[in-house]
């Protein structure tokens, strides 16, 4: 089954936590108790979520923690399976 194309969890954070809410980036991560720059990263997509991240996100935003890392793992397993014809990886079998 070919996987869609999912969005990177820094888009559902700005979409759907920040907009709704009205939070700025600055105000956000005063509140997840982060710097700003390293909300910044993951909303533009330059970072990932990592479980802390998620953790915070998830006690900020009334979320689970899986949900985020659910998110971050989507994204980047698609990510990789666009390069999965540049691998040079032979098929395994018992000898």
């Amino acid at each position: 089954m070919q996987m869609h194309n999912p969005p990177h969890p820094g888009e559902i954070i700005k979409e759907l936590c920040l907009e709704p809410l009205g939070l700025t980036v600055t105000e956000a991560a005063k509140g997840l108790d982060v710097s700003r720059k390293t909300l910044s990263s993951i909303i533009n997509g330059k970072a990932g979520i990592n479980p802390e991240m998620a953790v915070r996100l998830s006690i900020a935003f009334n979320t689970s923690s899986e949900s985020w890392i659910n998110q971050q793992s989507q994204y980047d397993l698609w990510q990789a399976e666009q390069h999965r014809n540049e691998l040079h990886v032979r098929r395994l079998s018992a000898a």
